[in-house]
């Protein structure tokens, strides 16, 4: 009898050692979909466009992160994904880098086909923690609801195991890593598929070149002088305060 209480109580406290492991460094895998249809606009040349398309447009990505810093970019596509090749290019040129400890980042993202780099201080989210929780790849997550560009709410669902604040995309700020996060107005989805805590190559972990770097309120001012006639034809001005909405939160996503 000793004997099965002895490897009970063994079992138990190997048990609370694993659940007490914090993970520090590791590459996660996101699957992102997006419903493209519904991005589109109601205008006869994306209506026609509607037809060739995927319902969801899904992409892999990676977010590797070691030594309070991540970088999250573009890995492969769903074979099942039907999209024109320009509609793909931008998630393929799209990199996210933080640096935690300094609590900077630089981006690369590609608006109307040019590679813009934003180099500025990681964005401050508004977020509430609610008592929700799920699993998401094998870890117990909590969720969060927060807001971005004013009036863009995201939900969150992270993990405290994994110490680094990050999540996909510019989204950060919560006590954990997030692995699960959708945003309603972009019709954008981000699901962690699996957590590889046996690598993660620091070399790859580093800030993107560039000539010409602009903050986010010099590329925004830029951008909006470039794009302000595209959003004023046809008589729908909310399906255009839409479309260039939808513009913008990409652009700085």
């Amino acid at each position: 009898m000793k004997t099965i209480y002895f490897f009970i109580t063994v079992l138990i406290f190997t048990t609370t050692i694993r659940a007490q492991q914090f993970v520090d460094k590791a590459v996660i895998e996101y699957e992102v979909s997006t419903n493209l249809k519904k991005t589109m606009s109601n205008d006869s040349w994306d209506e026609m466009m509607k037809d060739n398309l995927s319902d969801l447009k899904i992409s892999y990505f990676n977010y590797t992160f070691e030594d309070n810093k991540s970088i999250f970019k573009f890995d492969r596509w769903n074979p099942k994904t039907r999209v024109p090749k320009y509609y793909k290019e931008v998630d393929e040129e799209n990199i996210w880098y933080f640096d935690f400890t300094s609590g900077t980042m630089n981006m690369q993202k590609q608006i109307v086909g040019t590679n813009f780099v934003i180099a500025d201080s990681i964005p401050k989210i508004e977020w509430k923690i609610t008592n929700e929780n799920r699993e998401i790849a094998g870890y117990n997550c909590r969720k969060a609801v927060g807001k971005i560009m004013d009036d863009v709410y995201v939900f969150a669902f992270y993990t405290d195991d994994i110490t680094i604040s990050g999540g996909p995309c510019s989204i950060s700020g919560l006590p954990g890593m997030i692995l699960g996060l959708t945003i309603p107005r972009l019709y954008t989805s981000y699901i962690a598929t699996k957590v590889d805590v046996t690598f993660a190559n620091a070399a790859d972990i580093k800030p993107i070149a560039a000539k010409k770097t602009y903050d986010f309120v010099g590329l925004k001012t830029l951008i909006e002088e470039k794009t302000k006639e595209w959003f004023s034809y046809g008589e729908d001005k909310e399906e255009n305060k839409r479309q260039k909405n939808m513009f913008l939160w990409n652009a700085f996503l």
